[in-house]
C-alpha cells in the first residue's frame, strides 16, 4: 500500500508539474499577442524600466564593483605564479563579458526585481485587483503583465553590460592603482584579445535569455500565486529558486553552444 501510495504521489506531481509548464507557455504565448498593446503605450513600459532597471542600478553596481576586484586580486595571484602578470586584464574581461557579468547580474536581477515582480502581482490578485481589471474589460495581461516582461527583457542587458563594465574598473583598481600592474599593458591586451562577436555579442545574447526567462518566471509565479499572504508568499520563493537554477542551467548550454559554434 506504501508502495502504491508513493507512486501515486509521484505521478501527481509529474502531471502537475506538466501541466504548469503547459500553462507557462500559454502564458508566455498570451504575453507576446498582446505586447502590441504596451508598445502604443510605451510609457508603460517606461514607468516598469524604472522599477526593474533603474531601481536595481545600485545592487548591480555595488556588486559588479566587488566581484572585479576580487577578480583582480585572485587573478593576480595565479597568473604571478607563471610571469604573466601583463595578462590580468584580459582575465578580467573576459571572465565578466563571457559568464559572470551576465550569470551574476541575471542572479542579482531575479533577487531584486524578479522577487518584487512577483509579489506585487501576486498582492494585486490577492486584492482583487486583477478581477477588477476583468470586470472593466480590461486585459490584465496586456495591462501589467506585458510592461513588465519587456522592462525586464530590455534592461537585463543593459545591467549586465554595466555589471562587466564596473566589474573591469574594479579589476583595475586593484591590479593597476592598488598592486602595480602596468597600465597599458592592462588595457592594450585587454583591446586585443577581447572579441567583440565571440565575447560581447555572446554576452548580450545569454544576458537577453536570462532576462526573457527571469522575467517570465516571475510573472507567471505572481499571476498563479493562490491569493493569500502565504500564497504570495510561497510564489516569490519559487521565483528566486526556479530563477538561480534555470539561470545556470541556461549558462551550461548557451556556454557549450558558443563555444562548440566558435
Amino acid at each position: 500500500m506504501a508502495v502504491i501510495n508513493t507512486i501515486r504521489a509521484i505521478g501527481h506531481r509529474v502531471v502537475n508539474a506538466v501541466w504548469r509548464i503547459g500553462v507557462a507557455a500559454r502564458f508566455f504565448f498570451l504575453t507576446l499577442v498582446y505586447s502590441g498593446n504596451s508598445f502604443r503605450r510605451f510609457h508603460l513600459i517606461v514607468k516598469e524600466l524604472f522599477s526593474t532597471g533603474v531601481m536595481s542600478l545600485i545592487i548591480i553596481i555595488v556588486a559588479g564593483l566587488f566581484v572585479g576586484m576580487v577578480l583582480g586580486l585572485q587573478g593576480y595571484e595565479t597568473l604571478k605564479r607563471y610571469g604573466s602578470e601583463s595578462a590580468l586584464g584580459v582575465m578580467v574581461a573576459l571572465g565578466l563579458v563571457r559568464e559572470l557579468g551576465p550569470v551574476m547580474a541575471a542572479l542579482l536581477f531575479a533577487s531584486r526585481a524578479g522577487s518584487a515582480m512577483t509579489a506585487e502581482i501576486g498582492l494585486m490578485k490577492a486584492t482583487e485587483q486583477i478581477s477588477a481589471m476583468e470586470m472593466m474589460a480590461v486585459n490584465p495581461i496586456a495591462r501589467i503583465v506585458a510592461p513588465r516582461f519587456w522592462a525586464g527583457v530590455i534592461s537585463m542587458p543593459l545591467l549586465a553590460a554595466m555589471f562587466s563594465a564596473v566589474g573591469i574598473f574594479g579589476g583595475y583598481l586593484v591590479g593597476v592603482v592598488n598592486i602595480g600592474v602596468d597600465e597599458g599593458s592592462f588595457w592594450s591586451q585587454m583591446q586585443a584579445a577581447v572579441d567583440f562577436r565571440q565575447d560581447i555579442m555572446n554576452g548580450v545574447i545569454k544576458s537577453l535569455v536570462f532576462g526573457t526567462v527571469v522575467t517570465l518566471i516571475a510573472l507567471f509565479e505572481g499571476f498563479d500565486a493562490p491569493p493569500t499572504a502565504e500564497g504570495v508568499s510561497g510564489a516569490t520563493t519559487r521565483t528566486v529558486v526556479t530563477s538561480s537554477l534555470a539561470i545556470l542551467m541556461l549558462d551550461f548550454v548557451l556556454t557549450a553552444i558558443m563555444f562548440r559554434g566558435a
